[in-house]
């Protein structure tokens, strides 16, 4: 049986699997708009883009690019939704499946000005940045312990269902800000009052990149902290979450390098645990691989 130090270290190299020697990026095509690069392409995608030469440039110099005669963020964004549109009647692309009427920015760098939205279910195909905001709710006793509050996952959830999460966690739509998007799914998710959730501290990014079958995910998670009194209790909203557990925080960190937590919530966790010295690079021999594996560069 793996020790939990090498359940962890899998858990990191899954989620930054694309940097690792045989993934599909030695074959992926830049994905360029106005000469700057915003994802990559795997070559089945590229050659179904090339049905679309009025959107999507053929292939040259290792790049596929949005064409030059869509200049503004309107037309680039209007042009790529219509073509996912068609590619979803098809049903030959999995991630498609998961339409989620959701909108995503497209930038080269989070403070870059967006480039266009897409269709949350497609940022895969485009190996698009995606950014994301996530809480740990905790509390800590008269006498010290760390308690934290996790959830369970909706059993009908699209992605990850009946696994644990944190206490509250989403997507960053396009031209919504990170403070707004925390408080907004505290409220929905967790029925945490926006005045509560506004005391939560900004403590750091969690960023990776893996690929799967679906395509390639560049992510950055915006990690919150927010300490909460003993006797506070979330409360089931939007139906996302099945449940809430207030559990030692010796319990979640075994929990975390099992197969029953989300995989990128397990790393935010992470994170905590390094920066309230739950876990010392004194008695970690894995220390030091942890902090790279939570915060690489997209």
């Amino acid at each position: 049986m793996p020790s939990w130090s090498e359940r962890v270290l899998h858990l990191l190299n899954r989620m930054n699997n694309f940097y690792a020697a045989g993934s599909c990026r030695a074959s992926c095509l830049r994905f360029e708009v106005d000469g700057a690069q915003v994802g990559w392409i795997r070559p089945h995608v590229a050659s179904l883009l090339s049905r679309y030469p009025q959107v999507f440039t053929a292939p040259r110099g290792g790049a596929v690019s949005l064409c030059q005669s869509l200049d503004s963020y309107e037309a680039r964004s209007e042009a790529v939704h219509e073509v996912l549109l068609a590619l979803r009647q098809e049903d030959s692309l999995t991630c498609l499946r998961g339409w989620r009427d959701e909108r995503y920015s497209v930038m080269p760098r989070f403070s870059d000005p967006p480039v266009m939205w897409m269709e949350r279910a497609a940022t895969s195909l485009f190996g698009v940045k995606r950014y994301g905001v996530h809480l740990n709710a905790y509390t800590v006793s008269d006498g010290g312990e760390v308690s934290m509050w996790l959830a369970r996952r909706s059993s009908t959830k699209q992605t990850y269902p009946g696994l644990l999460d944190n206490m509250a966690a989403g997507g960053l739509a396009a031209g919504v800000g990170i403070i707004h998007t925390l408080v907004k799914e505290c409220q929905e998710e967790a029925c945490v009052p926006a005045d509560t959730a506004m005391t939560a501290r900004p403590t750091a990014t969690v960023s990776y990149t893996y690929e799967d079958e679906e395509g390639v995910f560049p992510e950055s998670q915006f990690v919150f902290d927010l300490e909460v009194p003993v006797g506070f209790r979330p409360r089931v909203g939007d139906g996302e979450v099945q449940d809430f557990y207030l559990l030692p925080i010796e319990k979640v960190k075994e929990l975390l390098a099992t197969d029953d937590f989300k995989p990128n919530s397990a790393m935010v966790v992470l994170d905590f645990l390094i920066r309230h010295s739950l876990v010392e690079p004194d008695t970690e021999p894995h220390y030091q691989e942890f902090v790279t594996g939570l915060h690489q560069t997209l």
